[in-house]
């Protein structure tokens, strides 16, 4: 059973973990690149420099250089700067690019002819204008078997040979001023054409699994949104695959374009999908494990997601159809549909949402506590409005004891001619001070002042068959009558 079966039964792919395997190796004490080399193209697409090194061979300062364009052909993400692509079959037979990449692999980069065939379709087919430098490293890696908690036997698996490639721009560095050392001066810097980091690249045959997959190419992308599919098609004869960030945004399309012109209601709708493409995810990893095999939005399960996100059907008959014609012989991982902008943006809005509500209740809350206070108020108010009322009355009813003590005093003072003082004391009446009160009080026959404490003990009684006024007197009491002290 070939490679390409027993990789599709048993659902193999490219994982993170093993790029980094081979990345880790390319280090000043690990790497074991045999051959480097390569060539230089100016902007007419002429190659005006061939390399060929024995790359352990290098000077120190420009194998560090080198090296650090390999591992750059090994950075990025995933799906987005790092793609898996596939030979046709038609490729891997008598003429085809895979076979002419074989052979590339097993000359170990010693033979001319296939170099400068291989230069030739990559300046005939890379779409770029300037300067660049194509290279390409030789290396075979000897894999050692790992247990099951990753330790490392020294017994060897397998031989991982493989080709790396890198093309790499190259500009004219900006013009600035510099010391000019021979003549002792600050003057204008010379300037020349420098090597910048790879702007695509690829590793034949694929390292997928720990293992060797002929297959296939992993391929590099420096920039997401260009990913040079004329590269991946002409020159490595796959059939171009889009990234990550290029599926991502002809989704949004896709969604934009089916809701219409209503920007609000496109990018709530919008949110809505993302929050359901995220907990598929979240889910699938929590029960698979993120090393799990990616969920594939189909065809067959976009309406499902469309429904759940509460999309109206009139919308989702609109995004099915698009979603199909765009991706329908290459459905897209739902990983790379999902824009973590938007969600942490999502996420950001809820936050905004729940501290208003929070807000809102606060307030609530505090209106509240101010009614309460008011009617507090208002019945502290009225309880001290009761309050005086009480005390008003309570004044009034002494005031209404006090006055009918002394018309009881005074009905008394009708049964005699005598006046009583407030202290006790019996004192005569002159006729001019009778005559003063008889102008300013009523024509009494008896007066009496005596102190307030006596009032109460006042009586009227009958001795004799005669109605008299009875005053009961202590021992050490005194009493004076018109004057005249009263010995009782």
């Amino acid at each position: 059973m070939c490679l390409r079966k027993i990789h599709e039964m048993r659902g193999l792919y490219m994982r993170k973990k093993d790029i980094l395997e081979l990345k880790r190796r390319l280090k000043k004490d690990e790497c074991t690149f045999t051959k480097m080399c390569g060539c230089y193209v100016n902007g007419e697409k002429n190659i005006i420099l061939n390399l060929k090194e024995t790359f352990l061979n290098l000077r120190e300062e420009e194998f560090f250089k080198y090296l650090e364009i390999a591992r750059k052909t090994l950075s990025g993400t995933i799906g987005n700067n790092i793609l898996e692509l596939n030979f046709p079959l038609n490729e891997e037979t008598i003429g085809g690019k895979q076979l002419s990449l074989m052979e590339l692999k097993k000359s170990k980069l010693k033979d001319d002819d296939l170099l400068d065939n291989f230069y030739k379709s990559i300046i005939d087919s890379y779409d770029y204008t300037g300067n660049f430098l194509i290279l390409i490293f030789h290396d075979a890696y000897d894999v050692l078997i790992k247990t099951t908690d990753n330790s490392k036997l020294d017994e060897s698996e397998e031989v991982y040979e493989y080709v790396l490639c890198a093309i790499c721009p190259v500009s004219l560095s900006k013009p600035a001023l510099g010391y000019l050392e021979d003549e002792n001066r600050i003057g204008a810097r010379i300037r020349d054409w420098t090597v910048g980091p790879p702007d695509l690249g690829f590793v034949f045959p694929a390292f997928i699994d720990r293992s060797t997959d002929i297959h296939s190419v992993m391929y590099y992308t420096k920039n997401a949104k260009d990913p040079h599919p004329e590269f991946m098609e002409e020159v490595l004869g796959c059939s171009s695959k889009q990234t990550a960030t290029e599926q991502k945004e002809k989704f949004q399309t896709i969604i934009r374009n089916a809701i219409g012109s209503d920007e609000k209601k496109s990018d709530h709708l919008f949110m809505e999908i993302q929050e359901t493409l995220n907990t598929i995810v979240d889910d699938h990893n929590t029960v698979n494990g993120k090393d799990a095999e990616p969920v594939i939005l189909t065809n067959d399960n976009i309406q499902d997601i469309l429904i759940e996100s509460g999309i109206p059907e009139e919308i989702t008959a609109k995004i099915e159809k698009s979603y199909t014609e765009e991706f329908g012989d290459t459905p897209p991982v739902v990983d790379h549909l999902i824009d973590a902008k938007v969600l942490a943006a999502n996420e950001q809005r809820k936050k905004e949402k729940r501290l208003e509500k929070k807000v809102q209740i606060l307030e609530e809350k505090l209106e509240k506590t101010k009614q309460a206070a008011t009617l507090d108020s208002e019945k502290e108010s009225a309880l001290e409005s009761e309050t005086n009322t009480i005390s008003e009355t309570h004044s009034d009813i002494n005031l209404e004891s006090t006055s009918n003590a002394e018309i009881d005093s005074t009905t008394l003072e009708q049964s005699s001619d005598f006046e009583i003082d407030s202290d006790t004391n019996l004192e005569p009446t002159s006729d001019s001070e009778i005559e003063s009160k008889e102008h300013t009080t009523p024509n009494y026959d008896i007066v009496l002042h005596v102190k307030p404490q006596k009032v109460p003990q006042i009586k009227s009684q009958i001795i004799d068959g005669q109605k008299c006024i009875v005053i009961p007197m202590d021992d050490d009491e005194q009493a004076n009558v018109n004057g005249i002290d009263a010995l009782l």
